[in-house]
């Protein structure tokens, strides 16, 4: 059942984040709150469109804090589209340009290792997952949690999508969708900057490698385990002719099975870890983008830069008397009156211009200093998540072989007790 449609104005902002010590110490909305996606739902679309289904996932948000009042009801659930928490997630990383904006999960099958397409009940399974991280992610976020749009995004039903439209997020997108796809080359880049975008593009490259090698080595192994099968079927049948021997050949017909059957589950097991390594691929790209904002910002104090020392040598030029056209082709010089106006007109401009590299020299350094901790918590956070989804898919690796190898043990006692 969902809540009341009214939406949320509350609003808190977090306290000066200044060290990760600072980001990890604040306040955020996973404290007050339980959330999860419990389940998922196919439903059919109108006539008109392409495809026949769409699939819904249903947010169960509990309020565990008995005096917070930061949401419209303690117990709500809503059920959101893909392409609704594609509009928060864009809207998020258009409001927030300093935060490494956690990532949504594959919208189309990546790295898939047998046929699979968005409608199989495995891969809406395993995006309920990542629909559901990315929520946690946001909430336990102290720079977003507390943001309006998201919380409305969490219990408001009807409006919703007006509400987020209104913000006019899709205009600021615009623009800097076009800022963006101007290749910058800036005089002096940032040696930090470009050493985090270096590592973002390396990061991306070795993910996507190591995945890749995954599914193709899974492919393989998917296929070997199950030729076991015809193992056990022929020690099954040839167990049949023979009196003395057939027991033994019957039980390491079963252990062959075993081994055919045993993929399945290692399988299951490693799309849950690629999953969790696949999250921080698109958060390469996260971390890309910006510094990529950061560059822009960087961008536009070099302009503002380009356009006072234009403008000081339009000042000097109109000073000695050469601004006007007739001066600039005859080379004679602007009288007096004109030398004046134009000179006095300058320097409220050159003003102008001194106020706009003062503007974006502050909106620079507040971009960096705000940027600075969330790479070094996005690197922390990184480390441990990594660290964690890669020995446990070596672990499943180890407790895989070992698996097989009992049961080709098991097969050479068989074989060995037979008469």
């Amino acid at each position: 059942m969902s809540t009341e449609d009214s939406p949320i104005k509350l609003s808190r902002s977090p306290t000066k984040i200044e060290t990760v010590e600072d980001f990890e110490s604040q306040d955020t909305l996973l404290k007050h709150v339980d959330i999860s996606i419990v389940e998922s739902e196919k439903r059919a679309n109108g006539t008109l469109h392409v495809r026949d289904h769409y699939t819904v996932y249903l947010i169960d948000l509990k309020v565990t804090d008995p005096d917070y009042k930061m949401v419209q009801s303690k117990i709500s659930t809503i059920w959101r589209r893909y392409t609704e928490f594609e509009q928060i997630h864009d809207y998020l990383q258009v409001t927030y340009p300093h935060v490494v904006i956690p990532p949504l999960p594959e919208k189309r099958v990546l790295y898939a290792w047998r046929k699979s397409d968005t409608t199989d009940p495995e891969f809406v399974e395993r995006r309920r997952a990542g629909l559901e991280n990315f929520l946690l992610r946001v909430a336990s976020h102290p720079r977003l949690c507390f943001d309006d749009q998201f919380i409305n995004f969490l219990q408001q039903e009807h409006g919703w999508r007006e509400t987020i439209t209104d913000s006019g997020y899709l205009l600021q997108a615009e623009n800097k969708l076009k800022s963006l796809s101007v290749s910058i080359r800036l005089k002096k880049p940032d040696a930090e900057i470009e050493g985090v975008k270096t590592y973002g593009k390396q990061l991306e490259t070795n993910l996507g490698n190591f995945l890749y090698t995954r599914s193709k080595i899974i492919e393989k192994n998917y296929a070997l385990c199950k030729l076991h099968a015809n193992y056990g079927k022929l020690f099954s049948e040839w167990s049949v002719i023979e009196k003395e021997m057939g027991d033994g050949l019957q039980k390491a017909g079963h252990y062959f099975d075993s081994i055919a059957d045993s993929i399945e589950s290692v399988a299951e097991d490693e799309e849950q870890l690629a999953d969790q390594l696949k999250e921080y691929l698109f958060y390469a790209a996260a971390l890309q983008q910006l510094c990529a904002n950061h560059e822009a910002l960087q961008r536009a104090l070099e302009n503002a830069h380009d356009a006072l020392n234009n403008r000081i040598a339009e000042r000097n030029r109109a000073a000695a008397g050469k601004s006007g056209l007739m001066s600039r082709l005859f080379g004679t010089t602007d009288p007096d009156i004109v030398r004046d106006q134009s000179t006095r007109a300058l320097d409220a401009k050159i003003l102008a211009d001194r106020d706009n590299i003062e503007k974006a020299k502050r909106d620079l350094e507040d971009f960096t200093r705000k940027t600075s901790v969330e790479i070094e918590y996005f690197q922390k956070q990184k480390d441990k998540d990594l660290h964690e989804s890669l020995v446990g898919f070596i672990t499943l690796q180890v407790k895989a072989a070992k698996k097989n190898l009992q049961a080709w043990t098991q097969i050479k006692e068989c074989l060995q007790n037979m008469p």
